[in-house]
């Protein structure tokens, strides 16, 4: 069992930058990579960024590239979300989740991520 905790949301305005934070707590030798999702209102969860704890290997959706930063600390059980260049667009629900097993691919698909935060709203005003 793994419990994911984020914080470090809030209110910021455009062109400004947040760092999320995700502390994981129970069986982490197991938790093999962490990713950030995010929902707005009245749209679909969305994949933001993925890291593997064991190589540091990152993969980001297309809308962050260049904005937004993964990262882990292996010591602290903690993955980051770096988040600059903020968009209005940008505001949603931010959730990490872990998959319960390794894997079939490099990188867990989005129904593989078992456990989940309970999420950090992120709201960028224009």
């Amino acid at each position: 069992q793994i419990e994911l905790v984020e914080s470090g949301g809030g209110l910021v305005q455009a062109g400004g930058s947040l760092r999320l934070s995700c502390a994981a707590s129970g069986r982490t030798w197991s938790r093999y990579q962490t990713a950030w999702f995010r929902q707005a209102p009245g749209k679909e969860r969305e994949f933001v960024a993925n890291i593997l704890w064991s190589l540091g290997s990152t993969t980001y959706a297309d809308s962050v590239k260049g904005r937004f930063t993964i990262s882990r600390d292996n010591v602290k059980n903690t993955a980051y979300l770096q988040m600059d260049s903020l968009e209005p667009e940008d505001t949603a629900a931010y959730y990490c989740a872990a998959p319960r097993y390794q894997c079939r691919q490099y990188f867990c698909t989005e129904d593989e991520f078992y456990y989940w935060g309970q999420g950090t709203q992120v709201t960028v005003s224009s």
